[in-house]
């Protein structure tokens, strides 16, 4: 491995695959190239003005991850996580900034096939660029862009000296090459290609989108700060629910979560009944059906008006999983005066409201869905007796709990304007 000597400044529009021929005339096949993103940035005319670096990390960021002070990790255009968007302030004229290449990949493949027009020669060629890591101190180059290497390598299926299977080893084999061409190239030494030859297993069709993980994928997605706002965001009612059945360990950390609710008076008015069988869900959901079916008639409703409100209780029939939160005033203090002893239940009432909503936000969290439902609040006596509660729990309504059927329809948007007033 080594790095190649003699490239000039690369000015916009340069012919960046000439330069690099120009010198490495002895480019042999199988070789793998390892480019600076500074200089294919360059060629491209990746170069703007900026009188603020912030303003082109705005216009490259499409998500924030993670934010501190004035250092900000986002998801760029070309879908990596890094620090500024990968926008460069350094080894640029005064006033200027470097944007990466619009699309990495493609500035690999259109090297490759111009050195191999040059020079007659098939090669690897990685697009690298430098970033720092989660748990890591310092920095060091990754590849952002690949032509001709696979930048994955599968050994899964394989076994290691021991005789061990092997079941989740997937070597990052192109990123492997970028921190090591680093240090041969350097990053002041003006050397920003590097060129190593003996690893010819490594050439194959490959993109670098192949490292970045999918959302789906990536446990850390989100900074602390972002998540706590993302998971609020994330909760919203859902209606359809999956069969699969429901992690209750997923449940009890949500309870934990609900657990830090204030409450008045270092109390702790929190309760949660976990209807894990379906027997039990079906013995409570029955009862409650009656209930409601016989306040309907008493209120004079026909028996069309009475199936269709009852039918609202499909949601929690068809969850694989029920929450029946209650509230619990046993450290009220009684004052014997009406309005006093109101404020006093309105208090603990609202704590109960605090720790709902801190569960549906730790569910969201995990990745479920969840819909609170009033239903329990209107017949408190018929759940008490079916779930065997003492008289001094009130059910505060149930929380049906699933994976998601369906993607939630986006929240129209609120002004958060409009709902304050300024004193």
């Amino acid at each position: 491995m080594w790095a190649l000597p003699g490239l000039p400044e690369v000015e916009p529009g340069a012919d960046l695959a000439a330069l690099i021929a120009a010198a490495g005339p002895d480019l042999a096949d199988g070789d793998v190239l390892l480019v600076t993103s500074k200089i294919v940035s360059k060629a491209e005319g990746r170069i703007l003005p900026a009188t603020s670096r912030d303003e082109a990390v705005d216009a490259e960021t499409v998500r924030v991850v993670a934010r501190r002070g004035p250092l900000r990790i986002v998801e760029n255009r070309q879908g990596l996580v890094m620090a500024a968007a990968g926008v460069d302030a350094s080894n640029t004229a005064p006033g200027t900034v470097l944007l990466l290449p619009e699309d990495p990949d493609a500035s690999a493949r259109a090297l490759r096939e111009g050195l191999y027009r040059l020079l007659g020669v098939r090669v690897g060629v990685l697009v690298t660029d430098t970033v720092g890591r989660p748990w890591r101190n310092g920095l060091t180059d990754i590849a952002i862009g690949a032509a001709g290497v696979r930048v994955l390598d599968d050994l899964r299926g394989g076994t290691d000296s021991h005789g061990n299977e092997l079941s989740v080893t997937v070597v990052a084999g192109a990123d492997e090459l970028a921190a090591a061409g680093d240090l041969v190239k350097g990053k002041a030494s003006g050397l920003p290609v590097a060129v190593v030859r003996g690893l010819p297993h490594l050439l194959g069709e490959g993109s670098a989108r192949e490292l970045q993980r999918t959302a789906g994928e990536d446990m850390f997605r989100l900074g602390t700060s972002e998540a706590v706002r993302e998971a609020v965001t994330r909760r919203r009612t859902v209606r359809t629910f999956l069969p699969d059945p429901v992690d209750p360990g997923a449940v009890r950390r949500a309870v934990a979560a609900a657990l830090t609710a204030p409450a008045p008076h270092h109390t702790t008015p929190w309760r949660f009944v976990l209807l894990e069988s379906a027997a039990s869900r079906t013995e409570l959901l029955d009862a409650m059906r009656e209930a409601w079916i016989a306040d309907l008639r008493g209120d004079g409703r026909s028996e069309e008006a009475v199936a269709k409100r009852v039918r609202r209780g499909d949601l929690l029939r068809a969850a694989p999983y029920l929450i029946v939160p209650c509230l619990v005033t046993d450290g009220a203090h009684h004052y014997g005066d009406a309005r006093r002893d109101t404020a006093e239940r309105e208090m603990f009432v609202v704590s109960a409201g605090a720790g709902v909503q801190n569960l549906l936000v730790a569910l969201a969290g995990e990745g479920l869905g969840s819909a609170w439902v009033s239903s329990t609040m209107f017949c408190r006596e018929v759940v008490r007796k079916v779930l065997g509660l003492p008289g001094d729990w009130d059910p505060m309504g149930t929380v049906a709990v699933g994976r998601p059927a369906a993607p939630a329809p986006d929240r129209p948007p609120r002004d958060p304007a409009e709902f304050i007033e300024v004193r």
